[in-house]
């Protein structure tokens, strides 16, 4: 008679933490898996050409590096934002789940697409000093239950193992981004973030942390409350584009 499997006590905690199921589809998938390999095939991974500031995708026959309309005629303050993949189908519902849905499990399969950004050229080889994830205001932070940028930070230092330091704050609750173009989004983010009291950026490089670039305005005012204190630079980096 064969010998009968003994029990796995770490199966149920592993579930607790990467349920069974396609965050997508709801197949069944391996342990450590959010997403089966139909539905991971689909998510749009941003590949050449695309904009050398803010990632926006082109599709073209460009072969050279080029700026798009979005950055052409304004000053954006990171010297330039990497995402890795594209708000479409598969990946805006992990993004929309993790972020609205409360699915904060979902923040392995992010923190994953985001560490992707750490091989483009942009970023390869830097030294970064600080991961600065992009803060909430109080009130957000406790309507959500948690940061999603915060989560993601700390999902890219067990990768990079580069620090993690809050020194951002946010001053003013803002109307949700998604209800505004881009120059209402720019006009919705003036003041509303500051340097965090005893906080020191001088001479540091910064490496901005958020879950999701459309615009860039949220993240070019970040970056430029850390150069008026003194950053050497800013890139940014996103799990997703717009």
């Amino acid at each position: 008679m064969p010998a009968r499997a003994l029990p796995n006590p770490f199966r149920g905690l592993v579930s607790l933490f990467y349920p069974p199921f396609c965050a997508v589809c709801s197949a069944v998938v391996d342990p450590g898996e959010n997403l089966c390999a139909v539905c991971a095939g689909k998510a749009a991974r941003i590949v050449p050409p695309f904009c050398a500031k803010c990632s926006q995708p082109f599709e073209g026959a460009i072969t050279g590096s080029f700026t798009c309309a979005n950055c052409q005629d304004r000053v954006l303050h990171f010297e330039a934002a990497v995402s890795a993949y594209r708000s479409r189908g598969v990946v805006r519902k992990v993004m929309l789940d993790f972020k609205y849905g409360r699915q904060i499990h979902l923040r392995h399969l992010l923190g994953r697409w985001l560490s992707e950004t750490l091989a483009d050229p942009r970023l390869a080889g830097r030294r970064f000093d600080f991961i600065v994830p992009v803060p909430l205001h109080p009130a957000k932070k406790r309507e959500r239950g948690f940061n999603q940028a915060e989560l993601l930070a700390a999902a890219l230092r067990r990768r990079s193992g580069v620090r993690v330091q809050n020194v951002l704050q946010r001053t003013r609750y803002t109307a949700t981004q998604t209800q505004f173009d881009r120059s209402e989004r720019m006009e919705n983010l003036k003041g509303a973030f500051r340097l965090r009291r005893g906080s020191n950026v001088q001479d540091l490089r910064m490496l901005l942390v958020d879950d999701v670039l459309t615009t860039g305005s949220t993240l070019s005012e970040c970056a430029s409350v850390l150069k008026k204190a003194g950053a050497l630079s800013v890139h940014a980096a996103t799990a997703v584009r717009g």
